[in-house]
């Protein structure tokens, strides 16, 4: 009895040091319905008028908004420690987080933008600069991640991806692409404007903080490469990383408190 009160206070004293966990549902008229947030935020001492910066959190294809809970325990415990909140929306099973132009009902980058960040903004503690908030994402939510950094520098200051899928074009058949862009062979050029190989044609150096990471055994290895050779080419800074490790869950658990950790240097510089 006496060990499992000792561990009772033990398993206590460290929910007292983490974040709280919020899952929430949001009404979307962007989207035409209901969809689901986890928040985490620092634990805070009553009356704590402090504000935090945030990290915007995107999952890959197949996953939801709890994939980076799952994935990343301890998410709560950074939350505190570094005083970041975290979001992980859902976006959906395939929406590669764009604004479809040949279906209505995928409108991710819009509900992300113009319904989500509002949402955050009125509802926590945040601050809501473009400095103090930063998006990354694994797989499809890499390339979400890179997408909406470059296309919305106004609304994120810094943007990463891990193991993401920066060039979807070599993988014409997977993932439901064609059903946000229509079929590759007959969309060629729209399907390249849709990448964040693309898009990063239209950056200016320094204009957003960017961090790269893939594993050298991912599937997306090779289109990762591709995408540091071109922000090298255009003069883009940016930090890139590669690690052992394929396209898993041990990987993106353990890469992203790299990631974290430069979101918060990012965050203190500004």
């Amino acid at each position: 009895m006496k060990k499992i009160l000792i561990a009772l206070l033990i398993l206590i004293g460290l929910d007292a040091y983490a974040g709280k966990v919020d899952t929430l549902q949001i009404e979307s008229l962007l989207l035409k319905k209901t969809t689901k947030v986890v928040v985490i935020t620092p634990s805070a001492d009553n009356n704590n008028a402090e504000r935090y910066p945030v990290v915007y959190l995107l999952h890959g294809y197949g996953g939801n908004y709890a994939q980076w809970s799952k994935i990343s325990p301890q998410l709560a415990k950074t939350a505190d420690d570094l005083k970041i909140i975290f979001v992980c929306p859902d976006g959906g099973k395939g929406s590669w987080y764009f604004d479809s132009p040949i279906d209505s009902t995928i409108r991710y980058e819009s509900y992300i933008t113009k319904e989500l960040v509002p949402y955050i903004d009125a509802k926590f503690p945040t601050k809501a600069t473009s400095k103090s908030r930063a998006i990354t994402g694994l797989s499809m939510g890499g390339h979400g991640a890179m997408y909406l950094g470059i296309r919305h520098s106004d609304l994120f200051g810094a943007a990463g991806s891990t193991s993401g899928g920066v060039d979807f074009r070599p993988f014409p058949k997977n993932w439901d692409i064609k059903n946000a862009l229509g079929e590759f062979e007959a969309n060629k050029e729209r399907w390249f404007d849709y990448t964040v190989m693309h898009q990063v044609e239209s950056l200016t150096n320094n204009q957003l903080a960017i961090i790269i990471d893939c594993g050298v055994d991912d599937f997306f290895m090779p289109v990762n490469r591709a995408l540091h050779e071109k922000l090298l080419q255009l003069k883009i800074n940016h930090d890139y990383i590669e690690r052992p490790g394929a396209h898993t869950y041990n990987y993106w658990s353990s890469n992203i408190d790299y990631q974290i950790m430069y979101f918060k240097k990012f965050f203190e510089r500004n």
